[in-house]
């Protein structure tokens, strides 16, 4: 039941995340859930890095969504593609 829940949080983390970045990002459910588990992730490890959390602790919401947010933004970055400058001049 835990990766259950694991899989609800990480697509509602996945959905506000992608509400908060500005921008459009043309990702579906799967990577959207998959952005959200790694943006709690990221944000645990972040944490217990900080001293915010303890070993084996999970991280609050607010960090994984900011998590989310960080991980959305570099995968915007490693994945965009450069519009072909303008004909004409």
């Amino acid at each position: 039941m835990h990766y259950v829940w694991m899989v609800i949080v990480g697509f509602v983390v996945g959905l506000i995340a992608r509400a908060v970045l500005p921008g459009t990002q043309s990702l579906g459910i799967i990577l959207t859930v998959v952005l959200g588990i790694a943006g709690s992730l990221v944000a645990g490890l972040a944490g217990q890095a900080l001293g915010w959390y303890q070993p084996g602790e999970a991280a609050g919401f607010i960090s994984s969504v900011i998590g989310a947010v960080v991980v959305l933004w570099v995968y915007g970055k490693v994945t965009n593609k450069t519009a072909p400058p303008p004909a004409g001049g």
